[in-house]
């Protein structure tokens, strides 16, 4: 394994090579949020907006611990992964509807977020099939 140096010299780890692809779509809608949270009205930014910005990065995190996870664990935390994914696209949609997010940018980052649910849920059920 190979150590980059950065600027205080304090060494940089790379990730594990093995890294699910769900984990970078996950980071790429969580790109897409940010400047759509960032023109939000500030009233609504700390409240809506909040909320939102949680259950992204929730879903990350949960996504990360799950792929260190060992087999019935890991589909129990899937689970709870799914879960907090469609919390997160409930509140999307209720600040698309209330007009604080624009047609377009809900379109693209809906889409995004129905593809990470159906790799999630793919994700889940091949565990399951493997288990029984």
């Amino acid at each position: 394994m190979f150590v980059i140096w950065v600027k205080f010299k304090t060494p940089f780890y790379p990730p594990p090579a093995k890294v699910p692809s769900v984990l970078f779509r996950e980071k790429e809608a969580y790109c897409l949020w940010l400047p759509i949270h960032r023109n939000f009205p500030k009233i609504e930014r700390f409240g809506l907006g909040q909320k939102i910005e949680q259950s992204f990065l929730d879903v990350l995190e949960l996504t990360s611990t799950s792929a260190y996870l060992a087999g019935e664990q890991k589909i129990l935390m899937l689970s709870q992964t799914i879960a907090k994914l469609d919390n997160l696209k409930f509140f999307i949609q209720l600040a698309w509807e209330s007009k604080l997010i624009p047609t377009d940018k809900y379109a693209g980052l809906s889409k995004e977020l129905e593809e990470i649910g159906r790799m999630l849920g793919g994700w889940r059920k091949g565990l399951q099939q493997k288990t029984t």
